[in-house]
């Protein structure tokens, strides 16, 4: 094949020599599109292979596009419904016009070989890839405005991507892989019981849901001052401090010494206030509040306070962790003060909550851990007499519950009425459990702790 040269789409190679162009076939990439007009079975082996951005000329990646929306359409992809599709949408002349559709078709030696041609394409792209990502580090090297820390992340996402390009359609997908492990799993359940996912330290929460599973994102939603980020926090400490687990809390509402003090009190149930006011000193509590500090101070607790985090920023936060310490769970507070990152789309608040949800439960998957987001609630409840909340309350998207594997709704009754028979109660209504029921289970809440605990506990 031979290998033409042109200039680059883009602008990551200009630092690098005029004689040594970046890695592309031009040939390959005209017989796959060629191949995709011809044939629908080559065009299905093409799709398992390729996505638009491993096309190196843009006129290609274009057509790749439009022969793939027909394919997902189920209409004709011949030349002249390809030609129709490009005209209709504008790119037909920058295309190249009907005559270069032809030459597309001609350039096909065989569809049989249209796979190989692709796994061609593929690898040109990450070879691409990788002269990109080694020029940016030569260029954060040699300025100033990143720390080797910050290049050497920077340099681990980049390959760990690049790790999952090349890995990308090669594993077997038939049942008969795993099947058996599954048959065993089964089995080992009916005669051991479930295995226990992350516990919480809520014993009822822990019995009905199993505890908190790998790759399961949960969400705990409230009105703003139910205590939505102490539960948070009680789930944080129990993991991280009590079971020895490393826990990643983002907070984008509280800066790191408040979430400290807060901590502190529900650890050590030092009343919160006496951290704030001049008053006698209790030389117990203070014991008391010595020795939880060294408890924390031990234990693998991150803590990333940011008011303008993005998701891409908390998984190449989480990712370092993991690298280097493992990670078992996750903690954001909360989901409506992320930022989403810009897709160059005039899309609305929603839209974007619905990205940041959708990449949560992404971030769980694919880290293996469990994600606990914080959101609020929007006032229907406060226009309900009983105002207990709903699913439905949840604000700017109802992809969150869609999302969501586990959704607990925070109510506390004297919240609203100071003098409920139930102060210093609250409910966690379970109101989605993906995989086993749902339930309200009853804790108590220590204000003065900032902390919720067990009913037996209070």
């Amino acid at each position: 094949m031979t290998h033409d040269f042109e200039p680059p789409a883009d602008d990551q190679f200009d630092d690098g020599p005029a004689s040594q162009p970046p890695p592309f076939d031009l040939d390959a990439e005209r017989a796959v599109l060629g191949a995709m007009i011809l044939s629908r079975n080559a065009l299905e082996e093409v799709v398992e292979v390729l996505e638009p951005a491993h096309f190196y000329r843009p006129a290609h990646e274009t057509i790749f596009r439009a022969l793939v929306d027909l394919h997902n359409e189920g209409a004709a992809h011949d030349q002249i419904a390809l030609s129709n599709r490009l005209e209709r949408d504008g790119d037909l002349t920058r295309c190249g016009g009907h005559t270069y559709l032809v030459t597309l078709v001609q350039a096909v030696p065989t569809v049989a070989h249209a796979e190989y041609y692709a796994t061609v394409i593929r690898e040109k792209a990450i070879l691409r890839k990788i002269l990109a990502a080694a020029t940016g580090m030569e260029r954060e090297a040699l300025g100033r405005e990143h720390s080797p820390d910050e290049i050497i992340q920077n340099a681990y996402d980049t390959l760990e991507g690049l790790t999952a390009l090349t890995d990308a359609g090669d594993e077997d997908l038939s049942i008969g892989v795993d099947i058996m492990d599954t048959v065993a799993e089964v089995v080992d359940i009916r005669e051991n019981g479930p295995k226990l996912g992350l516990l919480t330290g809520f014993m009822d929460f822990d019995a009905l849901t199993g505890g908190l599973q790998p790759g399961q994102f949960i969400l705990i939603a409230a009105r703003p001052a139910m205590g939505k980020s102490v539960l948070a926090g009680d789930f944080a400490r129990y993991t991280a401090i009590r079971n020895d687990v490393p826990t990643v809390f983002f907070s984008l509402e509280m800066g790191r010494k408040e979430l400290e003090k807060r901590f502190l009190s529900a650890q050590a149930t030092y009343p919160l206030h006496w951290m704030k006011a001049k008053g006698p000193i209790d030389d117990g509590k203070v014991q008391k509040l010595l020795e939880a500090g060294k408890d924390m101070q031990s234990s693998p607790l991150f803590i990333v306070p940011d008011t303008g985090i993005t998701l891409a920023k908390i998984r190449s936060r989480c990712r370092r962790v993991q690298r280097q310490h493992g990670l078992g769970l996750i903690v954001i507070d909360y989901l409506q003060l992320m930022n989403g990152e810009s897709t160059g789309r005039n899309d609305n608040r929603q839209q974007e909550v619905s990205r940041i949800s959708r990449g949560l439960k992404t971030l769980a998957m694919d880290l293996q851990v469990p994600v606990i987001a914080l959101s609020q609630l929007n006032r229907g409840p406060e226009q309900r007499q009983d105002k207990k909340p709903m699913v439905s309350d949840l604000r700017e998207s109802g992809s969150l519950e869609q999302d969501a594997d586990i959704v607990i709704l925070l109510h506390r009754e004297d919240a609203y009425e100071k003098d409920s028979p139930r102060a210093g109660e609250a409910d966690l209504i379970v109101a989605k459990h993906r995989n086993g029921p749902t339930a309200t289970i009853t804790v108590a809440f220590q204000g003065h702790y900032a902390r919720f605990v067990d009913m037996a506990q209070a």
